[in-house]
């Protein structure tokens, strides 16, 4: 069923009326915020009230989303100045006086209204060497993984990311230094730094030590209180701090 036929099958009134709704509208650096009377409908996520808004009253508004399910992270957005997915953010939860403010993700260039421009986030795991290195061919025989390992139970407990930039957009240090790699891209790295499979280790760590790096993290665990899957980005940037000290002999410190 298409979505906004779906939304027709939904009742447009409740007894709750209707709210004020703020959405950030524009383009780059120039907007304003736009106000909008959205019905209070039973079980209604932000992203129901945003998908509304599009289909129901703006049909210019610009969103990014996928499966609204919680599984991709393409919705996250600023709602009352808190990074979320909106999926799976309930509008009763975050309701304050009958009013919602909406935005696009800190820390990222605006590409129109709610739509973020994720390219220097996705570069930026790049730079820090998120890149899974194979340390054997497809024609070697495969190894088993002992799953009781340090390493791997150190892998294993960041290894859920899916780079939705809620800790990205959480971040001061993100919003005080641009070259900061940020939480996620730091978290993907200690992942393959622990992973016994990859053969770039040194490689990573010089990557991920130098100006922007691990070093740069504040520890302020902004990151770990907003991460809609619960994970502790802080603890996998205090791994590679503790890591790339341990090897300071490679730069022949």
């Amino acid at each position: 069923m298409h979505i906004r036929e779906a939304w027709k099958d939904e009742p447009l009134v409740s007894n709750s009326g209707t709210m004020k709704v703020s959405v950030w509208r524009g383009q780059g650096d120039v907007g304003q915020f736009e106000e909008f009377d959205v019905p209070v409908l039973d079980n209604q996520t932000i992203l129901d009230v945003v998908s509304w808004i599009q289909q129901e009253s703006d049909p210019t508004l610009t969103y990014r989303f996928a499966c609204r399910v919680g599984m991709c992270g393409s919705c996250a957005m600023m709602v009352n100045g808190k990074p979320r997915w909106t999926c799976r953010t309930h509008v009763k939860k975050v309701r304050k006086d009958g009013a919602i403010e909406i935005a696009p993700l800190r820390n990222l260039p605006v590409i129109k209204d709610l739509a973020a421009d994720m390219t220097e986030f996705f570069d930026k795991w790049v730079k820090a060497e998120g890149v899974f290195h194979p340390s054997k061919t497809r024609e070697d025989p495969i190894e088993p993984i002992n799953h009781e390992s340090n390493a791997r139970q150190q892998a294993s407990a960041a290894i859920e990311c899916i780079n939705c930039a809620v800790c990205y957009a959480a971040c001061d240090s993100v919003s005080s230094n641009s070259d900061y790699l940020g939480p996620a891209a730091l978290n993907r790295a200690w992942t393959l730094v622990n992973d016994e499979r990859d053969s770039a280790a040194e490689q990573r760590l010089k990557a991920v030590s130098g100006d922007g790096g691990c070093h740069s993290c504040h520890s302020h665990q902004s990151c770990m209180n907003y991460c809609p899957n619960e994970l502790n980005p802080t603890a996998s940037i205090a791994g590679l701090k503790r890591e790339s000290v341990k090897n300071l002999s490679w730069w022949g410190w």
